[in-house]
C-alpha cells in the first residue's frame, strides 16, 4: 500500500508519484553493492599504505555517501528550469577550478587534476561532465527552437574549451568522455550522415595525433596491444582474481587481489567482486547498470522536450561509458584508464558527481515534468 494518496498535493507526494521508482531502486541497489565491496577491499589498501586506521577509506566513503545521496534526491525534486540553472552555475564554477588546477593543482603521477579546497581535495573535471551534458543540451535545443545552427556551434565551442583544459592536465580519458557526450547529443539533435561521418573521421585523426604526441597515451595503447612491452601487473592480477573467483567466489574477505594491487578499491574494484563474490555478483552489477541506462533511454524517447531528451541522453552516456570503461579495463578488453565504477569505486569527487548526474536524470525523466518548451 502506497504511503501517499494520489490526491495528496504535497511536494513529497508529487515527487513520489512522478519519479521513476524502478530506476531509483536499481541505483540504490548499486550503492548497496558499492558499500559491501568497499568494506571488503578498503581495509587491505589502508594497511598496505601504512594508514593508522584500517577503516580510513571506508569512513571516508561513508562520509561522502550521504552527501551524494542527498544531492541525488534533492536534484530529483527539481523542475527542468531549475536543473538548467544549477547546471550552469556549477559548470562555470568547475570550469574555473579545472583551469586553476593547471597552475595550483596537486600533481599525481605527472597529472594535475586535483585541487585542495577547505581541507578537501576535489577533481573539478568530474563535475564538468554532468553539467556540460545539461548545458550542451540546453544550448542545442535553444538553437533548434530558434531555427539556427548557433546552438550547435556554441555547444561545440564549449566542448573544445573543456577539451583543451583537460588535455593540458592531461586527461585523455575524461576528454574522450566529454567528446562522446557531445557527439551523441549532436547525432540525436538531427544532423546529416555526412556530418556524422566527418565527425568520426576527425575523431580518428585526433586519436592518431594523441598517440604520436602524448607518451602516456601511447604507452597505454602499446601495453594493451603488446602486454610484454609495458607494466601490465595490475591487469594480470585482476584477471587471475576473476579466474580464482569462479562462479560464486571465495567468500567475503577471502580474496587476495585487494592486498596485491594498489587500485583494488578504485579502478579495479570489479576484480575484488569477481574474486570474493564470483561471476554471479559481477553479472548482477552489469545487469543493474544496463537496466539504469536502458530504462533512462526508454523514458527519454517519450519526452516531447528536445532539451530533456538530449540532457538525459548525455547524462546516461556519461554514466554508462564510465561503467563500460572501468569494467572493460579490468577485463583487459581495452587499454587501462583510471576511471571509477559509478557508485561502487572509492572516491568522493566521483561519488558526488555521479549522484549529481543521476539526480538530474531522475528530475528530467519524471512524469509530466516537461512541457516541451525550453523555458
Amino acid at each position: 500500500m502506497s504511503t501517499f494518496s494520489r490526491t495528496d498535493n504535497s511536494i513529497l507526494a508529487q515527487w513520489w508519484w512522478t519519479v521513476d521508482k524502478w530506476m531509483l531502486g536499481a541505483i540504490f541497489a548499486i550503492i548497496g553493492i558499492g558499500i559491501i565491496l568497499n568494506f571488503s577491499a578498503s581495509p587491505a589498501i589502508a594497511e598496505r599504505i601504512g594508514a593508522s586506521d584500517s577503516y580510513f577509506f571506508i569512513k571516508r566513503q561513508l562520509f561522502f555517501l550521504p552527501i551524494a545521496v542527498a544531492t541525488m534526491l534533492f536534484l530529483s525534486f527539481q523542475s527542468p528550469r531549475m536543473i538548467r540553472r544549477i547546471a550552469l552555475a556549477l559548470f562555470l564554477l568547475m570550469l574555473i577550478l579545472s583551469f586553476m588546477t593547471l597552475f595550483i593543482g596537486d600533481e599525481t603521477k605527472g597529472a594535475k587534476r586535483w585541487i585542495s579546497l577547505f581541507g578537501f581535495s576535489i577533481q573539478p573535471s568530474e563535475f564538468l561532465k554532468p553539467t556540460f551534458a545539461v548545458l550542451s543540451a540546453w544550448v542545442i535545443a535553444s538553437g533548434k527552437k530558434a531555427g539556427t545552427k548557433n546552438g550547435m556551434i556554441a555547444s561545440l565551442i564549449l566542448m573544445m574549451v573543456i577539451a583543451l583544459i583537460l588535455l593540458k592536465q592531461p586527461d585523455v580519458g575524461m576528454t574522450f568522455t566529454v567528446a562522446t557526450i557531445w557527439s551523441v547529443q549532436f547525432f540525436m539533435s538531427g544532423v546529416s550522415w555526412i556530418l556524422v561521418a566527418a565527425l568520426f573521421f576527425a575523431a580518428v585523426l585526433l586519436g592518431i595525433m594523441f598517440y604520436f604526441t602524448m607518451p602516456h597515451f601511447q604507452n597505454r595503447i602499446d601495453t594493451f596491444l603488446s602486454p610484454e612491452t609495458g607494466d601490465s601487473y595490475q591487469i594480470n592480477k585482476a584477471l587471475e582474481a576473476f579466474r580464482s573467483g569462479g562462479m560464486f567466489g571465495k567468500g567475503p574477505g577471502e580474496g587476495e587481489v585487494k592486498s596485491i594491487i594498489p587500485d583494488a578499491h578504485t579502478d579495479f574494484i570489479m576484480a575484488v567482486a569477481g574474486e570474493e563474490f564470483g561471476f554471479f555478483l559481477c553479472m548482477i552489477i552489469v545487469t543493474l547498470f544496463a537496466f539504469v541506462i536502458f530504462r533512462g533511454f526508454s523514458l527519454a524517447i517519450k519526452e516531447n522536450s528536445l532539451f530533456a531528451l538530449l540532457a538525459i541522453a548525455g547524462l546516461l552516456v556519461q554514466f554508462g561509458l564510465q561503467a563500460i570503461i572501468n569494467i572493460s579495463s579490468t577485463l583487459n578488453l581495452m587499454p587501462t584508464k583510471g576511471m571509477t565504477l559509478p557508485f561502487i569505486s572509492h572516491g568522493g569527487s566521483s561519488l558526488v558527481s555521479i549522484a549529481l548526474g543521476v539526480g538530474m536524470v531522475l528530475a528530467l525523466a519524471r512524469k509530466h515534468s516537461n512541457s516541451g518548451e525550453i523555458e
